[in-house]
């Protein structure tokens, strides 16, 4: 079960606990053609499935960028915070991509909040995320996000 805290405020007294797992999100072609769309980056081992069959990894792959764009939604599976506040992403101190994600993957977050400081009338918090693909001995993402959380 994923930690539960009732205010932004609290968040501070998890610093250094592992927040659990998210469900897994399969990777469509459809998710990765929109990506495509909406980033103007139509590579064809992301775009041509039949180009990509005869690539290096046997179909098409999503983009980085998009396994990263899944982070938000996928903490908020592994944190609640029951009290509303305003949760902004601040950007990231690094990110890797370590295995590239395939068509048809599922793919999950695991998060560590690596430190929480004060920042004005909220909290910057670092969370220490990794992005794993469903039965891969190695990650497809790893990555430090910074957001900036303030109470209501």
């Amino acid at each position: 079960m994923s930690p539960r805290i009732h205010s932004i405020n609290d968040v501070g007294s998890l610093t250094g606990e592992q927040l659990g797992y998210s469900p897994y999100v399969s990777v469509t072609q459809e998710m990765i053609s929109s990506f495509a769309d909406a980033t103007g980056d139509h590579q064809w081992i992301h775009v041509d499935p039949v180009r990509a069959a005869t690539g290096p990894f046997g179909r098409t792959i999503a983009h980085g960028y998009l396994i990263v764009s899944l982070i938000p939604a996928l903490l908020n599976q592994v944190l609640e915070v029951q009290e509303p506040g305003t949760r902004i992403n601040y950007g990231l101190n690094r990110v890797r991509f370590i295995s590239p994600v395939p068509e048809g993957s599922d793919v999950r977050l695991s998060a560590i909040i690596a430190s929480v400081q004060p920042a004005g009338d909220g909290w910057q918090i670092v969370f220490d995320v990794t992005m794993e693909l469903r039965d891969a001995e190695k990650p497809a993402c790893v990555a430090q996000v910074v957001y900036r959380w303030y109470p209501a």
